[in-house]
């Protein structure tokens, strides 16, 4: 049971190293919160940085998910359920970092991760899905919410194991819920667009 616990407090503390806000002060000497979106996320990254610290912050947010899944796997033995209690645990980190007064983004990114490293096919196909939703319609939060939606109930279609459907069942309340003034944005024609200046869509 400690090192259970152990895995998690880790996976916590690894999910909290928030990319985007050490590169806005790193590379511009600014809080990345105070600017754009007001959020600490890939998607703000591209608003307030360019391009290519977006897509560091992007890849390096996967892999915290997919590091903290596998720290799960390590440590965790034959336990299915650690190995996500460890993925959400990372999440919960990105979305209320502790090192960063609990300020973090919303979390799709390291869901990415988690997802993919405990049901890599329903991942990929909800992923296909939720892409072709962006390059259609260029609303970021509404193929974010495709993605954590589909995931679950493709791993139920795809036969996978109740911890693992309920863990991601987890994770896409988790999202739902950091996305509701997205949702309703969306609902009011309100969203704003991938590559507009402004917006709220914290990933």
């Amino acid at each position: 049971m400690l090192l259970q616990t152990v895995a998690i407090v880790i996976s916590y503390l690894l999910g909290s190293i928030s990319f985007s806000v050490l590169f806005g002060r790193l590379l511009k000497g600014v809080d990345i919160r105070q600017h754009g979106s007001g959020n600490a996320g890939a998607t703000n990254t591209l608003r307030v940085l360019g391009k290519g610290p977006a897509i560091m912050v992007l890849v390096l947010d996967v892999l915290k998910g997919v590091l903290a899944v596998w720290i799960g796997y390590w440590l965790g033995g034959d336990s299915e359920w650690l190995p996500a209690l460890t993925g959400i645990a990372a999440i919960i980190g990105h979305n209320w970092p502790i090192y960063f007064n609990f300020r973090g983004g919303k979390g799709i990114a390291t869901a990415i991760g988690v997802l993919a490293s405990i049901a890599l096919i329903p991942a990929l196909l909800a992923g296909v899905i939720a892409i072709l939703s962006i390059v259609i319609t260029r609303f970021v939060s509404l193929g974010s919410l495709i993605f954590v939606i589909l995931t679950p109930w493709m791993m139920l279609v795809l036969g996978y194991s109740w911890p693992l459907f309920w863990s991601g069942v987890i994770i896409c309340l988790f999202a739902v819920w950091r996305h509701r003034t997205n949702i309703v944005k969306l609902m009011k024609g309100q969203e704003n667009k991938l590559g507009s200046k402004g917006g709220n869509h914290r990933v």
